[in-house]
């Protein structure tokens, strides 16, 4: 786990558990809430930090750190800077919890916030190497029947750095965070149809990189 991810969520727990804190049975209740937030969906997690327990925040961070972290790790293809990202994320999610539509998906809601994030640390390092044109075109091959989806999610472990950012965003959400088109188009905000043009035709840059790479 990242450090300041450790100690960010470390704080909020300690506030809630710190024995300095002498109100006894509300203490009681409010930690049997924390406990119970794991059993709850995102969406009631959310009305619980909004209307009740701010610290209960720290069950968002539990449940999407390592994801995120990924996500964004795979977009800026640097670590540290990936941890800058999400720890930006997660800060502007608890600051506009009350912009959020509990009827939406949680999840979109704050993969967008990350993607957003992302999206600005390369703007501002300029690092983003463009793929050669030959690498994007039109194909009949739909290698979903040459590899099952295991491989093709190894296939996108192994290549993805090596693609451009529009590939890299849906490839990952597809295949690493199993994000259905609809999620990845509310996420990217474009249309599904985008979407599935993106993935059909990073599927194939992804498989002439690894097959340079003698990945099969």
């Amino acid at each position: 786990m990242v450090g300041w991810l450790e100690t960010f969520k470390n704080n909020l727990e300690d506030r809630l558990c710190s024995p300095t804190l002498r109100l006894g049975n509300e203490v009681v209740i409010k930690l049997r809430k924390m406990k119970d937030l794991s059993k709850l969906s995102d969406q009631k997690v959310v009305e619980v930090v909004r209307r009740e327990d701010r610290e209960g925040y720290g069950e968002i961070i539990k449940r999407y750190q390592e994801k995120l972290l990924r996500y964004a790790t795979y977009l800026t293809k640097d670590e540290e800077r990936a941890a800058d990202v999400v720890q930006n994320s997660f800060i502007k999610a608890y600051v506009n919890l009350n912009s959020f539509n509990t009827k939406g998906k949680f999840s979109s809601w704050i993969y967008r916030i990350v993607h957003n994030e992302a999206i600005n640390m390369l703007k501002k390092y300029k690092k983003e190497v463009a793929m050669p044109e030959d690498y994007v075109g039109e194909s009949k091959v739909d290698i979903e029947q040459e590899y099952d989806k295991k491989e093709l999610s190894q296939m996108v472990k192994m290549c993805l750095n090596q693609t451009d950012l529009k590939f890299r965003e849906v490839l990952s959400l597809h295949y690493l965070e199993e994000k259905s088109y609809k999620e990845i188009s509310d996420i990217l905000r474009v249309p599904i149809g985008t979407v599935g043009t993106r993935i059909n035709r990073g599927k194939l840059i992804m498989k002439r990189i690894c097959l340079k790479r003698k990945i099969k």
